[in-house]
C-alpha cells in the first residue's frame, strides 16, 4: 500500500490572483512567498535555508534568486487557483478535499444580529449589543463578532479570555451562533489576553467589526484554544471520508484535525509547528508495516505569522517546515508514494494589513517511482489537488464531489 502526504504550509501564496484586488486594490501586489524571501535576505543577511522546497519546485512555480531554478528530483509542479470566494482556511481545506464550496455564504453579523441574540438567549444566555456597535456580548464575557482575519462576511468569531471562563462554555455559546449563521465557519477563540477584550474592538472592511485577535495577545501569550465549527457539507465525498471507506488508514494533523471531518480519523490537533511535524512523521512511520494510507497535515504558525505581519517569523517557520519536509522524502521512498505541499490561500505579512491575500498556492508533488520532471498547467481550483492525492491512493477519483487529478495533464521541464 502507498503512503500519500499532503501538507497545508497554511498561508503560502505564491502570488496574486487577477481578482485578489476586488476588496482591496493592494493586495493586487501580494506575493506572500517572494516577499518573505525578499524581506528575510535584507533582514539576516543571507537566503533562508530551503533545500527541501527547492528541491520540490517551488523556484519552477516562483522563480526568485534565493530558489533553485532546477531540480534532479523526478516532482510535478504547478500552481492552483483557489477555487472558493475569499480566501479562508476553512474554504481552502474543504475545498482541497473534494467539497463544492464555490458558493458559500457572505453575511456580515451586521445583517442578522436578530437572529443570533435570539437564539442566544432562548438558549439562556445574557446578550446585549457592546456600546451600540454591531457585535453582541454574551454572558458579560463572550464576544459574538465578525472575523477580521478573513475576507469580510465570511467567518464569524465567538471570543473569550480563558480567565473569565472555560473553553467549553465559550464552544457552547458558539454552537448556538452556528445553528443559525449562514456564513462558511463560526470559530470559537479562547485565550489569554492583556487586557479587556472591548478595548480591541475595531471597524473591519466591508462594514464588519469585529475583535482585532492578533492584537489581543491571543496568539503571544499561549493556551490559544480554537475550534471550527463548519456550515453543514457531504463529507462522504470528500477525500478523508472517501479513503476511509476504502480501508486505508487516515490521520489529520494540525488544523486539519480541527476542520476536516471524517469519523474514522486518528486526530492529532497541534498548532506548534514542531509538534504538527512529530505527528505527521510518526504517522508515516505507523504506516510503514503495509497499510499505506492518507496523511493530512496544517502549519498554522505560517499563518500566524501573516496575521502577526512578523515577516521574520515567518521566514523561521518556513526554515522549521523545510527541515521536515527533507525527512518527510526520506520515508516516502516507495513505488506510489507521494508527498503533496500546498497552501490554503496567501496571508502576505508585507501587504499592510492582518487580513489572508487571495493568491495562488504551489503545488509540489514529490513521486519517487516517476520518470521525469511534470510541469503542470494552474489547476483552476484546489479541489483538483484533493482529486490527485485520491489518484495516487488508487482511489476513485469520481466519489468526490469534485475535482479532477492534474498529473498527465502537464508537460515536460525544458
Amino acid at each position: 500500500m502507498s503512503t500519500t502526504v499532503i501538507v497545508v504550509i497554511d498561508g503560502f501564496g505564491v502570488g496574486a490572483m487577477p481578482d485578489a484586488g476586488a476588496l482591496r486594490p493592494g493586495d493586487l501586489s501580494a506575493d506572500t512567498c517572494g516577499h518573505v524571501l525578499d524581506h528575510c535576505r535584507a533582514s539576516l543577511g543571507r537566503p533562508l535555508r530551503l533545500p527541501a522546497l527547492g528541491a520540490l519546485g517551488l523556484g519552477l512555480v516562483h522563480p526568485h534568486p534565493d530558489l533553485a531554478r532546477r531540480t534532479s528530483r523526478p516532482v510535478a509542479v504547478g500552481r492552483a487557483a483557489l477555487g472558493y470566494p475569499g480566501a479562508d482556511t476553512f474554504a481552502g481545506h474543504q475545498t482541497m478535499m473534494g467539497a463544492d464550496f464555490s458558493r458559500v455564504t457572505v453575511a456580515p453579523l451586521a445583517g442578522h444580529l436578530d437572529e443570533v441574540s435570539g437564539a442566544l438567549k432562548s438558549a439562556g444566555h445574557l446578550v446585549e449589543p457592546l456600546r451600540g456597535q454591531p457585535l453582541l456580548l454574551v454572558d458579560g464575557a463572550v464576544l459574538v463578532h465578525d472575523n477580521l482575519e478573513a475576507d469580510p462576511g465570511i467567518n464569524w468569531n465567538a471570543s473569550a479570555r480563558l480567565d473569565d471562563l472555560s473553553f467549553d462554555r465559550i464552544v457552547s455559546i458558539a454552537r448556538t451562533v452556528r445553528a443559525v449563521a449562514p456564513v462558511a465557519r463560526v470559530i470559537a477563540v479562547g485565550g489569554h489576553a492583556d487586557g479587556a477584550l472591548a478595548t480591541y474592538v475595531r471597524d473591519g472592511d466591508g462594514g464588519t467589526v469585529g475583535l482585532d485577535t492578533p492584537a489581543t495577545g491571543f496568539y503571544r501569550n499561549g493556551g490559544l484554544q480554537v475550534r471550527h465549527l463548519g456550515v453543514d457539507l457531504d463529507h462522504t465525498g470528500q477525500l478523508p471520508d472517501v479513503a476511509a471507506r476504502a480501508g486505508l488508514p487516515v490521520t489529520l494533523v494540525g488544523k486539519a484535525a480541527d476542520i476536516l471531518a471524517c469519523e474514522a480519523a486518528v486526530r492529532r490537533p497541534a498548532v506548534a509547528t514542531a509538534e504538527v511535524l512529530e505527528h505527521t512523521l510518526a504517522a508515516v512511520q505507523g504506516g510503514r508495516g503495509g497499510r499505506g494510507g492518507l496523511v493530512v497535515a496544517n502549519v498554522q504558525e505560517s499563518d500566524l505569522a501573516g496575521h502577526q505581519q512578523d515577516t521574520g517569523r515567518y521566514g523561521s517557520v518556513l526554515e522549521q517546515v523545510d527541515v521536515g519536509l527533507t525527512e518527510l522524502m526520506g520515508l516516502l521512498t516507495a513505488p506510489g508514494d507521494r508527498l503533496v505541499v500546498t497552501a490554503d490561500h496567501g496571508n502576505d505579512p508585507t501587504i499592510g494589513h492582518a487580513y489572508h491575500t487571495r493568491e495562488y498556492v504551489p503545488v509540489l508533488i514529490h513521486r519517487p517511482d516517476a520518470a521525469g520532471i511534470e510541469l503542470l498547467p494552474d489547476a483552476a481550483t484546489l479541489a483538483d489537488v484533493g482529486a490527485t492525492a485520491a489518484a495516487a491512493l488508487g482511489l476513485d477519483v469520481a466519489a468526490l464531489t469534485t475535482g479532477s487529478t492534474l498529473l498527465g495533464r502537464g508537460r515536460g521541464a525544458p
